[in-house]
């Protein structure tokens, strides 16, 4: 008989070996105890101890681990597997799903404060070094990416219907999207594990967050993009020296050609969620956002909102923030409430809202997907099952937008509210809109609309038309303008 178990936490991944000895609950080694919560279900392998010991365990999530890694475990989202944290990982071994990063939360629970954050003189996303991939926020691949500003917007146009409208502005981070904080949590640890190259696909933000930051730590980055990728992402890309390659087709043809040069030269695959760390690095929006809406009240006390919208494609945002708020709520920070989460897709692809208003648990691939909003083109994406989840367990739903409103709304937000968002949370505004009018929200909820990137990077999709050209000559040309 042996004398551990290995148990999956509580949270999304934490895999802990306890030591035990024999007695009264031992049991023969193979008997095995599935525990689930609702977002994701692990399986507890039992070496050495019983039944009673193993519900108790599963239910007080108060266990040390025998090592000083910051990050105990990898284990798979869909089938519990454990994984070695200190190698590089893609997909689980046994059934090609996402592993999720666990970490000893019991451990650092008496260190790791809203207090001691606020302490802290990292005023990036590091500053939750504690529950990233790294020992000190000095160890990072770092651009200072994170803690972008929570704008509550104006009482004027559209948004006076809402009391309490606020949005998390994400195009404040390095290379002008929240891909910046994925990016820099994945490719801190791919070097740290022996990472040379890397490679992934990218319809858009996420190929500059990775070019930059692959080229602040010194290692090659390459980038398929489909042809018809925003401008100013294949330049931003190209300008950072990633090597970068066009493809005739949608970026799911893109990762086809990721996973053959893997094979092939040896690359390390950084594609979403195809590698644990940039949920990592995303997950912080939503320890973020704690302190944003403490702020916000004027309290000390973290808070989060009723509603948060997010725009959807391949999922790593949304999933990131429900592994933070499960994450903060064992450690203390917060209780039991959760925002209602709802999900954005275009009209014209969206697998994730057309699975969700199935009653699916898995979303198929969406035929001859086609969006202006390139975040939002991701006709499958390997997490449609996590994403799925948090819908479920929130209460949220999931809404699409046609091409024509996001755009508008993009206009109509920077006209009102002075905020550029790109066209994923046009997107998202024009979702809000809807479901205030369904009665799905009501006008007192405190709602927070994720602007996922710049709009800067779209300007090809608002060409100014019939601008008036003034000539400086001309005496009366002051006469021309009306004011």
């Amino acid at each position: 008989m042996l004398s551990g178990i290995e148990v999956a936490h509580r949270s999304l991944g934490g895999v802990f070996s306890v030591p035990t000895g024999s007695g009264p609950w031992a049991l023969s080694v193979g008997q095995s105890l599935r525990v689930s919560r609702s977002l994701f279900s692990f399986n507890l392998s039992v070496v050495g101890v019983g039944w009673a010991f193993c519900f108790f365990a599963a239910q007080t999530p108060i266990l040390q681990t025998e090592t000083p890694n910051v990050h105990n475990s990898l284990t798979c989202a869909a089938c519990g597997l454990a994984h070695d944290a200190d190698q590089l990982q893609n997909l689980c071994n046994e059934c090609g799903k996402p592993l999720l990063v666990g970490y000893d939360l019991a451990a650092i629970k008496d260190s790791f404060t809203p207090d001691a954050v606020r302490n802290r003189s990292v005023r990036s996303m590091w500053r939750f070094h504690d529950v990233l991939p790294v020992d000190d926020a000095a160890g990072a691949v770092s651009l200072g990416e994170g803690s972008t500003p929570l704008l509550k917007c104006r009482p004027v146009g559209a948004a006076a219907a809402f009391e309490n409208l606020f949005v998390k502005d994400e195009a404040f981070n390095p290379t002008g999207s929240f891909k910046a904080r994925g990016m820099s949590a994945a490719i801190t640890r791919a070097v740290a594990l022996g990472a040379k190259k890397v490679a992934l696909p990218s319809a858009g933000n996420a190929a500059g967050a990775a070019t930059y930051y692959a080229a602040r730590a010194g290692i090659e980055c390459y980038l398929f993009m489909p042809e018809d990728t925003p401008p100013a992402n294949i330049v931003e890309a190209a300008v950072g020296g990633a090597k970068v390659f066009l493809v005739n087709g949608l970026i799911s043809d893109c990762g086809k050609l990721v996973k053959q040069g893997c094979e092939r030269f040896g690359w390390f695959d950084l594609s979403t969620l195809k590698e644990p760390f940039r949920i990592e690095g995303k997950k912080t929006m939503g320890y973020e956002l704690a302190f944003d809406m403490a702020d916000a009240a004027g309290s000390t006390k973290l808070q989060l909102p009723d509603v948060i919208f997010y725009p959807t494609g391949g999922g790593t945002g949304l999933i990131g923030m429900w592994k933070a708020f499960d994450e903060m709520q064992q450690l203390g920070w917060i209780g039991e409430e959760r925002p209602r989460m709802v999900v954005v897709q275009a009209e014209n692809c969206a697998p994730v809202v057309r699975a969700f208003e199935q009653g699916a648990t898995h979303a198929e691939m969406f035929p001859n997907a086609s969006t202006k909003a390139a975040g939002l083109r991701v006709p499958a994406a390997i997490g449609d099952f996590l994403m799925l989840n948090v819908l479920k367990e929130s209460g949220g739903t999931a809404v699409t937008v046609s091409d024509d409103d996001l755009l508008d709304g993009v206009r109509e937000f920077a006209g009102e509210q002075g905020i550029y968002l790109c066209p994923e949370t046009g997107a998202v505004w024009k979702a809000a809109l809807k479901l205030l009018e369904s009665g799905w929200l009501k006008p007192s909820e405190r709602i927070v609309l994720f602007n996922t990137g710049s709009g800067l990077k779209y300007n090809h999709l608002f060409p100014p038309n019939n601008l008036p050209l003034l000539d400086h000559n001309d005496p009366n040309v002051i006469d021309q303008i009306e004011s």
